[in-house]
């Protein structure tokens, strides 16, 4: 099982820790590092930003539901 197929196995934290490495070796590693890092940051991102935009609605749906119902007007 390679590392891609590894990602929706993956906590929010572990993913967001693999993509700052991949990052940063992107830049800073060696030519092999390099490619490794080109190759996983696309699906890394990806998955990235579907769990930051599923965190968002969670959160959005909380503060919904705790909202007070507005009263109606007399």
């Amino acid at each position: 099982m390679s590392l891609i197929e590894k990602l929706p196995l993956m906590s929010d934290e572990e993913v967001m820790n693999l993509l700052a490495n991949a990052r940063r070796l992107q830049t800073q590693g060696d030519d092999k590092q390099q490619a490794a890092a080109a190759e996983l940051l696309p699906a890394l991102e990806e998955v990235a930003a579907e769990r930051r935009a599923a965190r968002q609605e969670a959160i959005q749906a909380k503060r919904a539901a705790a909202r007070r119902p507005k009263k109606a007007a007399a």
